[in-house]
This record gives C-alpha cells, structure tokens and sequence, in this order.
C-alpha cells in the first residue's frame, strides 16, 4: 500500500467511513478523501484521496485494491 502511496490507517478509515461507491466483479468500493498539504513525487497537493475494493469477509472486509489520487 504504501508504494501507492497509502498507509494501514488510511485504507481502514476509508472502508470504515467512506463512501461507497458502485465496483465490478462482485467488489464494493470505498472512497475518502484526506487532508494531505504535503509533496508526492515532486508536487505538491493539498487533498489525498484512497480508494479501496474489498469483498465481504466474515463480519468484516477484505480489501483487494487500493487506489490513490492526490489533487
């Protein structure tokens, strides 16, 4: 996750109070977006947001994916 640029506690925040948003083959998606003020790859943003798909698990989520976009 992290070479995506998103930590641990970040894709947990997002599949906990994201938004969910609609996924393919049987996925559900969740997207947040976070205050980020900081550089990524040479720019500079101001927001981070984390998308992450996940299928059901037990009582919880497995996460397959994530997703980062900075703006």
């Amino acid at each position: 996750m992290e070479e995506r640029g998103a930590s641990e506690t970040e894709v947990e925040a997002t599949v906990r109070t994201g938004e969910q948003i609609p996924a393919r083959f049987g996925r559900t998606g969740f997207r947040r977006n976070f205050a980020f003020e900081g550089e990524w790859r040479g720019k500079r943003y101001t927001t981070k947001q984390v998308e992450a798909y996940a299928i059901p698990d037990g009582d919880g989520w497995l996460v397959i994916t994530v997703l980062t976009r900075y703006f």
